[in-house]
């Protein structure tokens, strides 16, 4: 498959948008384990391997795609092109394939060479299989959501943002392995009868809900995991540079996660994003 459109940003959302429907799809029959693991050794699903491997075919044809990396993946696909570098987590949340709950797809295009800044996309989304399968994409400062169906997007927003009052709130890891200083802005943020939790186990459906009703989402440093679990390049800067497009924050605990130099594709960050002030004070109760 290879696009012929001048625009390689334009193309590889595209054909990823085009691609959803075929993979929510290929999911059924596809719920077993593959018996093999992801570079940061985590047992695979078979939708795991399916996923990433129709996403290297269509993404790493694309006229202008240097390179095509997947946290499914060691080794980053050399696309040929050097205009834009892509990332994908082909299926955000997979283990809940079992249970048959919500899971996604999160891309991000940079332009510069893998392993790169966040500072280096120029666009990023996530694919939402949920009840409906829908899609949200940052480019150029904005934020546009999109419903998918037959391979078409229907724009249903323009210009995202995140409500001024937040709503709900989303923590990984065990609480056992959380540190001191988190724990105590958890009791904060859990202490204001407003706030709603909202925990999915696929962490594209828990961001989702922060962006349509103000929050946070958060997998911070764990005891056991001082870089957390969520991967920079495929997860932490797509989301990061979202959030941040519609109005809101991201922080590796310090900082900006767009601002978090990477030494290699599978590097690990603690993820927060959200609305500003909680974001603030997240910040200030870490430091």
């Amino acid at each position: 498959m290879s696009a012929t459109d001048p625009d390689p940003v334009e193309n590889v959302v595209a054909t990823i948008a085009r691609s959803a429907t075929e993979i929510r799809q290929g999911l059924v029959g596809r719920r077993g384990k593959a018996d093999e693991q992801n570079p940061s050794g985590e047992t695979q699903i078979e939708a795991d391997v399916w996923a990433d491997q129709l996403l290297a075919d269509r993404l790493s044809s694309i006229d202008g795609v240097g390179e095509y990396a997947s946290e499914e993946r060691s080794e980053i696909i050399d696309g040929g092109d050097e205009t834009v570098y892509v990332a994908v987590d082909p299926l955000d949340g997979s283990s809940n394939l079992r249970s048959n709950n919500t899971m996604g797809t999160v891309f991000g295009i940079y332009e510069e060479p893998l392993p790169a800044p966040g500072s280096a996309l120029v666009a990023s989304g996530w694919i939402l299989y949920g009840p409906i399968t829908t899609m949200t994409c940052a480019r150029d400062g904005t934020v546009t959501k999109y419903e998918l169906t037959g391979g078409e997007r229907t724009v249903v927003e323009r210009n995202v943002t995140l409500p001024e009052d937040p709503l709900v709130y989303g923590f990984g890891g065990r609480v056992p392995h959380w540190h001191d200083e988190f724990r105590e802005y958890v009791r904060e943020i859990e202490s204001n009868p407003e706030h709603k939790l909202r925990y999915g186990g696929a962490m594209i459906g828990d961001v989702n809900q922060v962006l349509t009703y103000g929050g946070i989402f958060a997998y911070p440093a764990l005891e056991d995991s001082p870089r957390g679990k969520l991967r920079l390049q495929f997860e932490g800067n797509p989301i990061a540079y979202l959030v941040e497009a519609a109005g809101g924050r991201s922080s590796d605990g310090s900082r900006s996660i767009l601002e978090v130099e990477p030494t290699d594709l599978h590097d690990r960050v603690p993820l927060h994003v959200g609305n500003t002030e909680l974001i603030d004070r997240l910040e200030e109760t870490l430091d």
